[in-house]
């Protein structure tokens, strides 16, 4: 079932979304983020911990070269599935066939992956995780300047950040709950394939007529995954806010387990990790919705973007400079607080600065990018930190710092309030 005029599809949407539609959404966007974030929090340092001795290098070592490769993937994928799901004319609509495949191919990718043996089947897995959610996740963005209009952006945006949370907390319940790395890859990826299911099922797509899909060249295709900044400086301007404060982010969780170990000493690390989570998704959950509806009201993003910023900044120093147990359980709710607002936030500005409809998906892969870069860039800045450059405390000044650069670009953005 699909829409009845094939021209909505790229039209600027007027009419507000109901509230079935942004929970169904929501729920596709937070079973996403389980089947990453399990991995990522608890079950890749855990097979990193098991393989390492006898490799030749230290479990750090390690996973940085894991979620640095798979990083690589996800930085191309999700641009080139946004773009592929501008293209597609089927008569499910342009994303939902990508939200169904992706999600099922990542399903099948996390089973996989809880087989590796080794260094390079569990780098194989995970890259094929990164592959195929990735384009689940390029469609479930691009529905919403595809749906929303304007002026709704912001609170859509809030209730998507509450979900991308919740998925972080979910998936990191899971694989800890779960009772081994073998179960717990199977328990996110039965609840990756289930919650995109009521968006997939109740919600009929958009549908693209052929006669509006441009004519396909390769040098056409791969020419438009250049946004220029020189032709579109706004969009220069907010790619490279969110990948500095993201990339501060990346750098803060990347060793969180090994910090709660190896330098606070934590009786229970797993529990830790799970722990701080918890405190920084609640506090998130405070903000993130309430950020992005006062946004909507008042009609602006640059003060809400630059404000966060600052706060997750002061919040890294303070790992830095008070390196208890309390410290962190401290840092990790004034960090969910500052990131609540800005990923509402900064969802909707960046919706605001996109230059067509037509490439809607692919230019918001492509600003996409500035999510999957740091998981790329903090292992390769993370790991000589920690091992030869001061350990943790230099490491979360250094993250502190970028993160306040991020705050600071948002004022260069000129076409937003």
């Amino acid at each position: 079932m699909t829409a009845t005029r094939p021209s909505e599809a790229l039209a600027e949407p007027v009419d507000r979304v109901g509230r079935g539609w942004t929970a169904s959404l929501s729920l596709a966007n937070g079973a996403i983020w389980v089947g990453w974030f399990g991995p990522l929090q608890i079950l890749l340092a855990s097979q990193a911990k098991d393989f390492a001795p006898g490799s030749g290098m230290s479990k750090e070592t390690m996973l940085a070269w894991v979620t640095g490769i798979g990083a690589l993937v996800s930085l191309l994928a999700n641009p080139l599935f946004g773009a592929l799901s501008d293209r597609t004319t089927a008569p499910w609509g342009r994303r939902t066939p990508w939200i169904v495949a992706g999600a099922a191919g990542g399903a099948l990718s996390l089973l996989l992956l809880a087989g590796a043996g080794g260094l390079w089947t569990m780098t194989l897995g995970w890259c094929l995780v990164q592959l195929t959610l990735n384009a689940a996740f390029a469609a479930v963005t691009a529905a919403v300047p595809d749906r929303v209009p304007r002026l709704q952006r912001g609170s859509v945006g809030g209730w998507l950040g509450a979900a991308q949370i919740l998925g972080v907390v979910g998936g990191t319940g899971l694989a800890t709950a779960a009772g081994g790395i073998g179960a717990g890859y199977a328990a996110c990826a039965v609840f990756t394939v289930v919650g995109v299911l009521p968006y997939v099922l109740r919600h009929p797509d958009l549908r693209l007529a052929a006669a509006d899909r441009p004519p396909w060249s390769w040098r056409g295709f791969l020419a438009g995954f250049w946004l220029s900044p020189k032709r579109y400086p706004d969009l220069g301007w907010a790619w490279l806010t969110r990948f500095l404060i993201n990339l501060s982010n990346a750098l803060v969780l990347l060793y969180l387990l090994y910090y709660l170990r190896d330098r606070l000493h934590y009786h229970d690390p797993d529990q830790g990790v799970l722990i701080l989570t918890a405190v920084n998704g609640l506090t998130l959950l405070a903000t993130v919705v309430v950020g992005g509806v006062w946004s909507d009201r008042v009609g602006r993003r640059k003060p809400f973007v630059v404000w966060s910023g600052v706060l997750m900044a002061v919040a890294t120093a303070a790992l830095a400079a008070w390196q208890t147990w309390p410290g962190a359980v401290v840092a990790a709710a004034v960090l969910g607080i500052g990131f609540g607002v800005f990923t509402s936030v900064d969802f909707a500005l960046m919706t605001d600065v996109l230059p067509t409809a037509l490439d809607r998906g692919k230019d918001l892969g492509v600003i996409n990018v500035a999510n999957a870069l740091p998981q790329v860039a903090a292992p390769a800045l993370a790991a000589p930190i920690v091992t030869y450059l001061g350990g943790y405390r230099v490491l979360y000044a250094v993250a502190a710092v970028i993160g306040l650069a991020g705050a600071v670009f948002v004022d260069r953005i000129r076409g937003v309030d």
